[in-house]
């Protein structure tokens, strides 16, 4: 039984605020196999880790992120991440990423267009290290320009009704549908097989799922909790 790669969710977000530094490096102490993030544009088109479209929950003040440069993002925020500093972290320590665009943005669809302009930056550095960088969206468009446009491996994000339909619509190489979506639906795992897809499945927190996919023969969890799932997986 071949076992799941184990991502991180935001990092070791069970243990350190998400999307900072010291989750991504609790996330490489808990011996991931990659991270997984959210990216957004500032006002001034420079991408960052953040997951919602406001700072309250975050940081506890008001202000979107894309009328927010990134200057004053940070001084709301210290912790916060660029992108670049995100992705020469899982270069220098070899960790496979799972970027998720966020969708929908004042911005359309530039967050993809700066994302491959930034990556293109480091090609180079990313064959070396040998990661695998993975493009995801809940975005049928998105997902389907990126399919288009790059060879890097694309993820259609699935969750609902939505999902069900997108999940067949998609020229995604992966699909990524919710822990929840999988079990009610575990056609999907034979739709998957089937058609040559991949399958990345979020969030994974409860031991019983990560047996679950272990069993089902999933490519990769992605997990707020790393340590817990190396555990469960029976990594040494």
């Amino acid at each position: 039984m071949a076992v799941p790669k184990i991502y991180a969710h935001r990092g070791a977000s069970i243990d350190f605020p998400e999307h900072t530094r010291a989750a991504y490096e609790a996330a490489i102490h808990q011996g991931a196999d990659g991270f997984e993030c959210d990216v957004r544009l500032t006002k001034d088109d420079v991408p960052i880790l953040w997951h919602d479209p406001t700072m309250e929950r975050m940081a506890g003040n008001t202000g979107d992120i894309a009328a927010l440069t990134f200057d004053e993002i940070q001084d709301r925020y210290s912790q916060i991440m660029r992108f670049t500093d995100f992705l020469e972290m899982a270069i220098t320590f070899k960790k496979d990423l799972a970027i998720e665009t966020k969708h929908p943005v004042p911005s359309g669809r530039k967050i993809e267009t700066v994302l491959l302009e930034e990556l293109k930056k480091y090609d180079s550095q990313i064959v070396d290290s040998a990661i695998e960088i993975s493009l995801m969206s809940f975005s049928w468009f998105a997902i389907e320009s990126l399919s288009r446009n790059q060879e890097r491996n694309t993820v259609m994000l699935l969750d609902g009704a939505r999902g069900r339909i997108l999940q067949k619509r998609s020229s995604a190489k992966t699909l990524g549908p919710s822990i929840a979506m999988i079990k009610e639906r575990p056609e999907i795992i034979t739709f998957a097989k089937e058609n040559r897809k991949r399958l990345f499945i979020w969030t994974v927190d409860d031991p019983r799922d990560v047996e679950f996919c272990a069993q089902n023969g999933i490519d990769v969890v992605i997990t707020n909790k790393p340590a817990q799932a190396r555990k469960v997986l029976g990594y040494s």
